[in-house]
């Protein structure tokens, strides 16, 4: 019987990837008169600096200060993100959890400050029982720290849960925590290869969340006028 679901944040619930693409791309074409390849900058999403700031260093071919260069994209993402939107069917798949009393987690590489700050602006932190983010953890996505602790916090074990993912260290880091995950990527992340993942969907507008997990997990049924899902 499924119990729950585990969202991430960053790309999944709202775009933000595809703005911190656009902002970082800005930057180093201004700066460093570097074009950022997309393919190999989706390849870093879904995890921490450890990752970017190398990738960075690599395209740039030189020591480049990746603080600096964060803090000017965030200028631009600030002014590309002032109205921030949920993507297309995340409203509903957040209430069709709810209303068949699913345990609803978040698991995040992000920060909680700005994890929360979303989650507050855009009107659904109540829909949140737990939310673990970086600052919860010692190892971030494509590690699974961050999956085994919100499955804890949600008292769920592994064949409990679906997680929805947008990134491949999202998924990697779902998959090695035994948890089955849906991918729908963004704009940025859509021409990955995902391999390893038990259904995509083009958005959660695509589908509705219980057909989804019907088809990975078995069946929807109604029980003592209460649906839920097994």
């Amino acid at each position: 019987m499924i119990k729950g679901v585990i969202f991430d944040f960053d790309g999944l619930l709202v775009d933000t990837e595809s703005v911190w693409y656009e902002a970082f791309k800005e930057v180093l074409l201004e700066r460093h008169s570097v074009e950022l390849d997309l393919a190999g900058y989706s390849q870093c999403i879904g995890t921490g600096n450890e990752v970017l700031y190398p990738y960075f260093h690599q395209i740039t071919g030189k020591s480049v200060d990746c603080e600096q260069l964060e803090n000017e994209a965030y200028d631009k993402f600030k002014d590309k993100m002032k109205m921030p939107t949920l993507r297309e069917g995340v409203k509903e798949y957040l209430d069709e959890a709810k209303q068949n009393n699913l345990i609803i987690g978040l698991a995040s590489s992000s920060s909680r400050e700005w994890v929360m700050r979303y989650l507050e602006q855009l009107e659904i932190i109540e829909c949140f029982h737990v939310v673990n983010t970086k600052d919860d953890v010692s190892r971030i996505k494509p590690d699974p720290e961050l999956y085994k602790k919100t499955l804890r916090d949600c008292n769920l074990l592994p064949t409990e849960a679906i997680a929805f993912e947008d990134s491949l260290n999202g998924l990697q880091a779902a998959k090695q925590a035994g948890i089955r995950c849906v991918i729908v990527p963004n704009n940025v992340t859509r021409n990955l290869e995902f391999i390893n993942h038990d259904y995509q969907l083009k958005s959660m507008k695509q589908e509705a969340m219980s057909e989804v997990i019907k088809k990975i997990a078995g069946g929807f049924q109604f029980s003592g006028g209460k649906s839920s899902i097994r």
